[in-house]
């Protein structure tokens, strides 16, 4: 499909030619594990890139790259590479850009798994971060970057407080220092806001949440905006020559650049991490994602309407409820840039500060009855959480402070349901957990 598509179009029909899979109106589920080679040249041009096609199911799937396909159209991409979490998304476009060690500048405003990995993990590869003190006046971030800085990460709607950056005065910044602007951009995803637009480099999906918005799938993507100079000397493993990628007429190494000029990142995430991590998303929750792309549009503007209607009640809710968090709300610092940025509302998450003691807090949770009490966001239902005991839970204090969740901090993300039912079922909690009360699900 073509860029004179509109989004709405794209989503239902994007990266999928019914002749090319028997005229099927739904993408086929490819339920293999590896293809046939027609014949032996067949198999010699697709080991040497000179032909596409299907070799393994671990590193390309049918199915998977209609998602991979569809997912870059809606999001203007150069390419996208599907993996089995969002995890690994994050993980593999972090680990792709920083190989070999260095640091990554990011926003204290980020999922508690991202965090915690953070301090676990990456530092045993060499790799550290360090938390922004000015990612909200850009114009000051320069000073943060370091000579072994290689990438600047963060999250265009941050989990769980829904804190809004400037992306596009940080990519400027980034790239003026020849670095790539990483956006986690899960909340919004790309019907809502579009990274590439605002100069992004690198987009990650945890298509868990709202991309698929059942949640029925694990599932993550990879984006690249196909604009980026990896020739740079900062990331030399982009021109690191490999056999694999060998011309097998002349036999000469190849690199990454040569094979893949304007797509060598995703396709050093596939043919590197997918293929020897093996994080790979299988194809029936490919399709599973498919499904739910095909309401997204639909899915977010309730979602967004449902968030709006929400947050203004509980706004007015003085005694029960200590501030709000959601950007498009009277007050909210982040204002401004929801009305520049997020035209089409500014997610289906938010945040609220309960007033009352623990107890009373348990008690509010334990009698919800429409809510879902779980972890997941972006999901057809709408889901409560304490964030700061769970999805934040890894965090320590001091990094709960430096990313501003207090521990009376309340995530809610809404689902489809009408907004007066939830706002009964929320109305109703508050009146059990005033009264002490605690009602047993």
């Amino acid at each position: 499909m073509t860029a004179n598509y509109a989004f709405d179009t794209q989503k239902v029909n994007a990266g999928y030619d019914p002749a090319d899979h028997n005229y099927a109106v739904s993408p086929p589920i490819y339920q293999t594990t590896a293809y046939d080679f027609k014949d032996v040249e067949y198999a010699k041009k697709l080991f040497s890139f000179e032909e596409a096609g299907n070799l393994y199911t671990r590193i390309g799937n049918p199915t998977v790259s209609v998602l991979e396909q569809r997912v870059a159209a809606l999001d203007g991409a150069a390419a996208a590479i599907a993996v089995g979490s969002g995890m690994a998304a994050v993980s593999y476009a972090l680990l792709n850009v920083a190989e070999g060690g260095g640091r990554i500048l990011t926003s204290p405003y980020l999922y508690g798994g991202s965090v915690d990995s953070f301090k676990k993990l990456y530092p045993k590869f060499g790799i550290h971060f360090d938390y922004a003190e000015n990612i909200h006046r850009p114009e000051k971030l320069e000073a943060e970057i370091r000579p072994d800085t290689k990438a600047i990460y963060v999250e265009s709607i941050s989990n769980p407080s829904a804190a809004l950056l400037d992306i596009g005065k940080i990519a400027e910044v980034a790239h003026r220092h020849g670095i790539p602007l990483i956006v986690d951009n899960t909340v919004a995803t790309p019907y809502l806001y579009r990274p590439f637009e605002h100069g992004a480099d690198i987009v990650v999906y945890s298509a868990t949440k709202g991309l698929s918005g059942h949640g029925n799938i694990i599932a993550g993507l990879v984006l690249e905006s196909g604009k980026f100079n990896w020739k740079s000397e900062k990331f030399p493993q982009f021109a690191e020559a490999y056999y694999t990628l060998r011309d097998t007429v002349t036999d000469e190494h190849r690199t990454f650049l040569q094979v893949f000029p304007e797509t060598p990142f995703t396709a050093r995430i596939r043919l590197v991490y997918l293929n020897f991590f093996g994080a790979a998303l299988g194809p029936f929750d490919a399709y599973l994602a498919l499904i739910g792309l095909e309401t997204l549009s639909e899915r977010l503007s309730k979602q967004v309407s449902n968030a709006a209607r929400v947050a203004g009640w509980l706004q007015a809710r003085k005694d029960d409820v200590e501030w709000v968090r959601y950007p498009s709300l009277g007050g909210s610092p982040y204002r401004a840039l929801a009305e520049r940025d997020f035209p089409k509302g500014a997610g289906g998450i938010l945040a609220f500060g309960f007033r009352g003691s623990d107890k009373q807090r348990e008690a509010f949770l334990d009698a919800v009855r429409l809510f879902h009490y779980h972890v997941n966001i972006g999901d057809a239902r709408s889901l409560i959480v304490d964030s700061p005991n769970n999805t934040h839970g890894e965090l320590e204090k001091h990094e709960k402070d430096l990313a501003d969740i207090p521990l009376n901090l309340i995530r809610l993300s809404l689902g489809l349901e009408d907004p007066e039912d939830l706002i009964a079922d929320l109305e109703q909690a508050f009146e059990a957990a005033s009264a002490g009360l605690k009602i047993a699900v």
